[in-house]
């Protein structure tokens, strides 16, 4: 015989019979959009400034003989210049929070490291090999600005190194990061995801002669990492996808040209 139910004790809910989706969360970042606009000229002072002292250098140990605008647009030195902006902006965001806004910068950009992180490699994989696969149905030019990076195979190097590491970091740390979260609070979770998306081709579009297929495809990859940000609450997870993303493409690049040496294959 049962016993009579206690009183006292609240009776636990019945169980959900499917799982709950995640829903994106409200953002109250503790910076503004003037802090983001510091960091956009940040950014693009420092990597003049570096393609400069870069491109001077180069100038005058190793191509004396060669004008310093030549030497300006050769890719290692776009990329080293880069890479040493990108340092300077990497410390310039850290020391905006934590001395100036007195918070944690990990925790307060949402870092937030999944604990299925391999799930997030696939999907920037299948991303990768997705959009590969709707950019054939688009009228994608033959040749591009970014195609002068893919001339030796030092130069293929160093960019899918650095185009599979410091590059989407600070990126993601940026756009979805810095930008996503200001522009959710004040315009809303759905503009918000448009608008970072938007930005993040925009400014891969001189690489892509701004031609309007492949900087379609760019959005298209800035609206998945945005909507993952969004849904996850995490910016490692659009790190870890946008990382895989980049070097499926340099794994394809490197065997569509045997290894980074035969480029001609790229314009077949």
């Amino acid at each position: 015989m049962s016993s009579p139910p206690n009183p006292w004790v609240e009776p636990s809910p019945p169980p959900e019979p499917f799982p709950s989706a995640p829903v994106p969360i409200a953002e109250s970042p503790s910076w503004t959009g003037w802090d983001v606009l510091r960091i956009a000229f940040a950014t693009m002072g420092s990597i003049v400034a570096f393609l400069l002292l870069v491109a001077y250098m180069a100038h005058r140990l190793l191509y004396p003989a060669l004008p310093l605008a030549e030497v300006s647009k050769y890719p290692l030195v776009t990329v080293i210049a880069q890479f040493l902006a990108y340092l300077v902006v990497f410390a310039y965001m850290i020391s905006l929070l934590e001395r100036k806004r007195g918070a944690s910068f990990w925790h307060a950009i949402h870092w937030n490291w999944p604990r299925n992180w391999p799930a997030y490699v696939m999907g920037g994989v299948v991303l990768a090999f997705g959009l590969q696969a709707f950019a054939h149905f688009l009228p994608m030019p033959k040749e591009l600005p970014i195609d002068r990076f893919f001339q030796t195979p030092a130069e293929a190097w160093m960019l899918s190194l650095f185009g599979a590491t410091f590059a989407p970091l600070i990126e993601e740390l940026f756009f979805r990061g810095f930008l996503y979260p200001v522009l959710a609070r004040r315009l809303g979770l759905f503009v918000g995801v448009l608008l970072t998306a938007a930005g993040f081709g925009l400014i891969h579009s001189p690489q892509l002669g701004r031609a309007w297929a492949p900087v379609l495809v760019v959005f298209l990859v800035g609206l998945a990492l945005t909507i993952t940000r969004a849904v996850t609450n995490s910016v490692a997870t659009g790190v870890i996808m946008h990382t895989t993303y980049n070097a499926t493409l340099s794994v394809l690049i490197f065997a569509a040209t045997g290894g980074f040496r035969h480029f001609e294959k790229l314009t077949q």
